[in-house]
């Protein structure tokens, strides 16, 4: 990431104040110490549910509940997405690891499973931080963008099974397993629905959330008499390379703010002969790809379509649809990179099976939207 924003700067700035601006602003951002410290306090969660026995107690449960593995690999991911953390990955990527034991599945396609299902919310869960941003600048009522784009998710969960999960050999995936414990699963998500209350109602940081959902938690194992010794969570959540890897997105994203190469990727489409659907498509999807954040190019597209046409429904669906699919096709997106620091898998091997849902996923809107242009 910092090569390619060396590369760029090279040949758009070439001014030393902008290199040095970017650093400076990248570590002056409050985004950037709640992005770091919440990713932290995701890592000593998952030391505690695991060093605890609660993950292990959580998987048998929702075996005992569902015969078919695949529903539970689609479905815990989903659910963790629930929460709009930036990084949350973090949250199901292990629980994801545990359900797939036995199954010979490869860390590609592992990560592909986690990171896939946790985004299928990106076009109906009203917390997400983009949804709300959207409906805000391009002038639409949050309610009507909701029912114009919600369809969304379901196409997404339906394509990802198909591509992604139905090839996983069935007679694998059907087992009976043993009741888990009721006690110990509620237990084992308490810390996951909490951050979303704590997120929601109280307007909580994601990294104070979580930080005080861990904290409860071990409290909660020292009163089971599961006792944890602290340093050992402390110290272990320390991954220097990922928070380093987070550091350096953000500075990517902020150098490409600081030589204006986004603003003029927006000037080129917009002086460009193509239809006004066409160009707001390519926008949202490039900058998608160069921010990997729904804030990102929501804060840059958005605006065009409500100087174009405030209020329409349709290109502001166009513009969220395509941003969605560049950031889930990026290294900047912060949820992709620690989905494969976590399963140690390959980046392009993990991206084709992605590449493939999106592809479906944009023709069926695009379909869907020519057919209803309103």
């Amino acid at each position: 990431m910092i090569a390619s924003g060396v590369f760029l700067w090279i040949f758009q700035s070439r001014e030393l104040e902008s290199i040095l601006n970017a650093g400076i602003e990248t570590l002056k951002m409050n985004r950037t110490y709640d992005i770091l410290f919440a990713m932290y306090f995701v890592m000593c969660l998952e030391i505690e549910l695991r060093k605890s026995g609660l993950l292990d107690s959580m998987v048998e449960t929702l075996h005992g509940i569902f015969s078919d593995t695949k529903i539970l690999l689609a479905a815990m991911p989903a659910f963790l997405g629930l929460l709009p953390s930036i990084g949350g990955a973090r949250f199901s990527a292990p629980i994801v690891d545990e359900l797939s034991r036995g199954l010979n599945l490869s860390a590609e396609k592992k990560s592909a499973i986690n990171f896939w299902f946790r985004h299928i919310f990106e076009f109906s869960n009203p917390i997400i931080p983009g949804l709300i941003l959207a409906c805000s600048i391009a002038g639409v009522s949050f309610p009507d963008f909701l029912r114009h784009i919600a369809w969304m998710t379901f196409v997404a969960l339906i394509v990802g099974y198909l591509v992604i999960l139905h090839p996983i050999d069935s007679n694998l995936t059907r087992h009976k397993y043993p009741h888990g414990k009721n006690l110990e699963f509620i237990i084992a998500i308490s810390p996951m629905i909490s951050t979303f209350l704590l997120a929601t109602t109280l307007n909580l940081r994601a990294s104070i959330a979580t930080g005080i959902s861990i904290a409860a938690l071990y409290l909660i194992l020292q009163l089971m008499n599961r006792r944890i010794d602290l340093r050992e969570i402390l110290i272990g959540a320390i991954d220097l390379k990922m928070l380093g890897n987070i550091l350096a997105i953000l500075f990517f994203v902020q150098l490409l703010v600081d030589i204006k190469i986004l603003d003029e990727v927006v000037a080129a489409f917009r002086n460009s002969p193509l239809p006004i659907p066409m160009i707001i498509a390519g926008i949202s999807f490039v900058i998608g790809i160069l921010t990997g954040m729904s804030q990102g190019h929501v804060a840059i597209v958005m605006p065009i379509v409500a100087a174009i046409d405030p209020g329409n429904l349709d290109l502001a669906g166009i513009a969220m649809a395509f941003g969605v699919a560049g950031q889930m096709l990026t290294p900047t997106h912060v949820c992709l990179l620690v989905t494969i620091d976590f399963f140690h898998a390959d980046f392009f091997k993990t991206l084709i099976p992605l590449i493939i849902c999106e592809i479906f996923v944009l023709g069926i809107f695009s379909t869907v939207t020519f057919l209803t242009w309103g």
